[in-house]
C-alpha cells in the first residue's frame, strides 16, 4: 500500500477593494445576479457570473421549483447560458456569490458537486485553467486559479474514450 497527498491552494482576500478590477466587477456582477434568484423554497440567493475572454460577461441565478430536482443552480444557469450563446468562446473567470433570507450579508459559498462537474467540463472544453472567485464571509474572498482545486479527482471526455 502507498499513500498518496494531495494538496490545493487558494488566494483569500480581506475584501473586495483587494482584487484586480476585472476579477471586483464580476464578483459585483455574481451578487447583483442574487437578486433575481428564484428561491421561495430555500430562501438562499446564489448568483453567479461568468467572465468570456471576449470580454462579455453572463450572470446567473438559482431557480428553485417544487419538484426538487427540476431547479438550477446559479453556476450552471450562467454556465450553460454562456455556453449556449457563445459556444467556442472560452471562459477566463467564474464568480459565485450568496445570501440566506433577508440578510444580505455574503455568506461562504463553494459551486455544490454537479456545478463542479460542470465547471470542470468547461475547462477541459478549453483546455484551460478557469478562475474561480468565491464570496467569502465577513468580506473575506477565496480565489482559485482553477476548478480542479474543488474536484482533484476529475471526470472527463478522456475516460469516456478510453483515452
Amino acid at each position: 500500500m502507498q499513500k498518496v497527498e494531495t494538496k490545493n491552494s487558494y488566494d483569500l482576500y480581506d475584501s473586495i477593494d483587494e482584487l484586480p478590477a476585472e476579477w471586483r466587477n464580476l464578483l459585483l456582477e455574481a451578487r447583483k445576479a442574487t437578486n433575481k434568484a428564484y428561491v421561495p423554497y430555500s430562501d438562499f440567493h446564489v448568483g453567479a457570473a461568468v467572465l468570456l475572454e471576449n470580454g462579455i460577461t453572463v450572470t446567473g441565478s438559482n431557480q428553485e421549483n417544487a419538484a426538487y430536482p427540476s431547479g438550477l443552480c446559479a453556476e450552471r444557469v450562467a454556465v450553460f447560458y454562456a455556453g449556449a450563446q457563445y459556444p467556442g468562446v472560452k471562459f477566463k473567470a467564474i464568480a459565485v456569490a450568496a445570501f440566506a433570507g433577508a440578510d444580505p450579508t455574503p455568506l461562504t459559498v463553494s459551486p455544490c458537486g454537479g456545478c463542479r462537474q460542470v465547471m470542470v467540463e468547461y475547462e477541459h472544453l478549453f483546455g484551460q485553467d478557469i478562475k474561480l472567485i468565491m464570496q467569502g464571509n465577513e468580506g473575506k474572498i477565496m480565489v482559485l486559479n482553477h476548478v480542479k482545486t474543488l474536484l482533484p479527482f476529475t471526470f472527463t471526455s478522456d475516460q469516456l474514450l478510453g483515452n
